[in-house]
């Protein structure tokens, strides 16, 4: 038998002609790879060249940003008990939350079938803080401490009401799964400017057993529709953070070196006969992975940080898997131009016992947040680095379940719930929007999820409406096709 022989004898000129192109197409590729710094076997770029570039023309204009951290506290915290001051609620205390205040808007299967709807003023002290006077809770006295830097928005709002789609929508623009997620769009577009780690690094931190927590979907970090080396690199938690990183025994970095050119080769001519994208994400991965060999040692190695710098953010730093242990390894990222790094931190979920609840995660987190920021600021790294504080919506005034002076629950609301954004491009000290004295509806300067993304990507140098990915002949965007804006009060 001869299969080439017999392949050849039963080609049609049409499937000739197809494979000649696609072989040329090949012939291009191998030709462009070294300096598109994407050639398997080599380890390193002469000349400065990119692994990974941006795309033509992208950032449309000057960022203030080059990188983002997104600091998720999935589950929804509330509002009512962290940033949203409504001092008058105290004279409410149990009493029916009125028909004008909810004016019929949906709510939950959780609550829909209490026979009251109680309100349950926040058992916690406020104070103003900073220069610009921001309330901020007893909860979160760290966070205060820097509230100068922050741009509080207390007028975000959106579709989802509950969890899966919210977070969905929060990390995507869109409740429907398959979308691509903000870092993945950030990938594509800007490319990253470290050749030995992901443009996009996903970190799930620890929580605390007492606590109900959300799962945790990979959908919020992955690339949907785009190119599958978009999608996020999640960075395990507990043990090694990325599994067989290491070499078998008897393997040296010289045979596996020899291996990925031998394997990139076969790759190489597999896209040249069916001109799958997915071939060349394959290479991509695999170079990553043998340079990541390197970088993620190096990078989850803190011994070399001072005791001062440690200090920040809390004794918890030193707990593999803790959030404060995150916050320093997303400010290690940063200091490597990783493009964009994604904590989520889950147990946010305070349907019931919320004082105790609530208190465990503010305090699992709040240091670490000031960490951070205090860390970012002290490097020269804040200015062009953006953070983001946010959950998938906020909590109702009402109480779920029995409400006492001490203890309360609160269902999902998304009618309105706080963000906070610091660092590049954005406005510190500045206070947003404003809620009703309920924080049940918007009464100023209302900002959606679309708008909050445009925002985002203005910093990083990128025009929403410019921003398009074709997929099932739709030009795609982060911000969907309603109608969604920059909030340029936000930005400096």
């Amino acid at each position: 038998m001869q299969p080439a022989r017999d392949y050849l004898n039963h080609l049609t000129r049409r499937q000739f002609f197809s494979g000649a192109g696609l072989a040329l197409g090949g012939v291009a590729l191998h030709w462009l790879a070294p300096r598109l710094g994407a050639a398997p076997g080599t380890p390193a770029l002469p000349g400065g060249e990119r692994v990974h570039p941006p795309l033509a023309g992208f950032p449309h204009f000057a960022p203030r940003a080059r990188r983002i951290i997104y600091l998720h506290m999935n589950g929804g915290p509330s509002q009512l008990d962290t940033f949203d001051y409504k001092p008058g609620l105290q004279a409410h205390f149990d009493v029916e939350l009125p028909a004008s205040i909810r004016m019929g808007q949906r709510i939950t299967t959780m609550t829909s079938g209490q026979s009251r709807f109680p309100v349950a003023p926040s058992i916690f002290q406020f104070a103003q803080h900073g220069q610009s006077g921001a309330w901020v809770s007893e909860l979160l006295p760290w966070t205060a401490k820097v509230v100068d830097e922050l741009a509080i928005v207390r007028s975000v709002h959106t579709n989802a009401i509950n969890h899966d789609p919210a977070c969905t929508f929060l990390m995507t623009g869109s409740e429907i799964p398959g979308k691509a997620s903000l870092g993945s769009w950030l990938s594509y577009g800007l490319g990253s400017e470290n050749n030995d780690l992901p443009a996009f690094v996903v970190l799930t931190p620890k929580f605390s057993p007492k606590v109900a927590a959300q799962a945790l979907f990979t959908r919020m970090w992955s690339s949907g529709f785009l190119p599958t080396k978009h999608t996020g690199v999640a960075l395990r938690a507990q043990g090694d953070p990325v599994l067989f990183l290491e070499n078998p025994h008897g393997v040296d970095a010289a045979t596996r070196r020899s291996m990925l050119d031998a394997l990139g080769q076969f790759n190489q001519l597999n896209h040249a006969r069916y001109g799958d994208p997915e071939t060349l994400t394959r290479i991509a991965q695999y170079e990553m992975a043998f340079r990541m060999q390197t970088s993620v040692p190096e990078l989850t190695d803190i011994s070399g940080e001072s005791p001062a710098t440690l200090d920040l953010y809390g004794p918890a730093v030193k707990e593999p898997g803790s959030f404060a242990a995150s916050c320093l390894l997303a400010r290690r990222l940063a200091e490597r131009n990783v493009r964009c790094v994604q904590i989520l931190h889950r147990g946010w979920d305070q349907h019931g016992t919320l004082p105790e609840h609530l208190r465990i995660q503010c305090q699992d987190t709040d240091q670490a947040c000031y960490g951070l920021i205090t860390d970012l600021k002290q490097r020269g790294l804040l200015d062009d680095t953006l953070v983001v504080w946010a959950g998938e919506f906020g909590r109702t005034v009402y109480s779920q379940g029995t409400l006492t002076r001490t203890n309360y629950g609160r269902d999902h609301h998304p009618r309105c719930f706080t963000v906070w954004l610091a660092g590049g491009g954005v406005k510190g000290g500045v206070v947003y929007g404003e809620t009703d004295d309920f924080s049940y509806n918007i009464v100023r300067d209302p900002v959606s999820l679309h708008d909050l993304n445009a925002t985002l990507l203005h910093c990083l140098g990128i025009d929403h409406l410019k921003f398009t990915y074709k997929s099932q002949g739709l030009d795609m965007r982060l911000t969907g096709v309603e109608p969604a804006g920059v909030v340029s009060s936000l930005l400096a």
